[in-house]
């Protein structure tokens, strides 16, 4: 495996490439394709770190664990909440911090905080030609021409091999608070989480099990913030939503403090609800108000809702045609499990990308790359 210590490794290995790379950062999320396996893993550090600036800089390979270490050392955290893979997919390895990039990984505080594209300010990556390219800087800006910030994002490395990402930072929350109701429907569910973050309490979580751990639907919604504004937003929700059923707070009070709270929206942020069972696993986003038509059409073993109904999560058995099943629908679906699979581009937008894959890759080296 092509394994280059710096950038400078990085460009000269993608000059002299006559044939596809396989891209991958810590092989978490990684979707096997044909090329010559090359690794970021060894591109590591933050290489700035501004705590009153809420800016962090780090080379592509730095495992999130350690960017999350020295966040929390201040006080602060990434806003978007990039998930981990491991237990979904059955991977080993450590996520790194540019894989989160290369798949725009984002958790459940996307509903408030935006996805990982929003919190990114700047990127250095290798093109096709081995051109190391720098687009953003350490603050937010308006850019003209391509905005390869957002381009990269997402791009599940199909234009360059991120060598270094820069982040905008938020202070992490003293004390959060979930709100839980047992026994909704999907339906129901969807309608109780559009409520509540259509509220003036800032919900930053919204998440709908239909089999929850002990076999009981449960929706959760989460609040963070100031010790007193979190015990005052909960306790609005709470009378904001008793036409939904009883409704159940847990608190965490203390930056440091280990509570079901946070244990609760990991599960979630991790898909934890799917670890260690068979079948293939599907992601599908979604307007929130179809969320129960996807579920019901589905026919999957097990779901969960996330973004307040816009993300579906689906295991289904293995080999499922889940898009018959589906039939059309105004959303987007991915096998995250299971068979390499990705929802074919409508042409128009397929002529687009193209024309933008033929500037930035014009051998050909990265068309292949599908995980990090």
């Amino acid at each position: 495996m092509l394994r280059p210590e710096n950038e400078e490794q990085l460009a000269e290995i993608v000059r002299g490439a006559n044939a596809p790379l396989s891209l991958r950062g810590g092989a978490t999320r990684h979707i096997p394709g044909a090329g010559e396996p090359l690794t970021t893993a060894g591109l590591t550090g933050i290489t700035l770190y501004e705590p009153g600036a809420l800016t962090l800089v780090a080379r592509a390979g730095t495992p999130i664990a350690e960017v999350k270490a020295a966040l929390a050392a201040e006080g602060q955290r990434l806003p978007f909440e990039p998930m981990d893979h491991r237990s979904l997919l059955g991977t080993t390895g450590e996520p790194t911090i540019g894989g989160a990039v290369a798949m725009n990984v984002s958790g459940p505080r996307r509903v408030q905080a935006g996805a990982c594209r929003d919190s990114l300010i700047g990127v250095r990556f290798v093109d096709g030609e081995g051109t190391v390219i720098k687009n953003g800087g350490r603050v937010m800006k308006n850019v003209t021409g391509y905005d390869l910030v957002k381009l990269m994002a997402g791009a599940r490395g199909s234009l360059g091999i991120l060598s270094e990402v820069s982040f905008k930072v938020l202070p992490a929350a003293p004390a959060s608070a979930s709100l839980l109701i047992e026994g909704l429907g999907v339906e129901r569910a969807v309608a109780c989480m559009s409520k509540a973050l259509a509220s003036p309490y800032e919900v930053n979580g919204a998440a709908h099990v239909p089999v929850g751990l002990d076999g009981t639907p449960v929706t959760m919604l989460r609040v963070e913030g100031l010790e007193g504004s979190v015990a005052y937003r909960a306790a609005e929700l709470k009378a904001l939503l008793s036409s939904f059923g009883d409704v159940t707070i847990e608190r965490r009070s203390g930056r440091n403090g280990e509570h079901g709270v946070e244990n609760g929206w990991a599960w979630v942020r991790d898909v934890k609800a799917f670890e260690g069972s068979d079948g293939d696993i599907w992601r599908v986003s979604v307007r929130p108000s179809l969320a129960s038509h996807i579920v019901e059409r589905a026919g999957a073993d097990g779901a969960l809702l996330d973004w307040g109904g816009g993300l579906v999560w689906l295991r289904v058995p293995e080999g499922a045609d889940l898009r018959t099943r589906l039939g059309v629908f105004a959303g987007h679906a991915t096998r995250v499990r299971g068979a390499p699979d990705l929802q074919p581009e409508v042409p128009a937008l397929a002529a687009l990308t193209s024309g933008i894959r033929a500037k930035f890759d014009p051998k050909g080296l990265f068309l292949t790359s599908s995980g990090a």
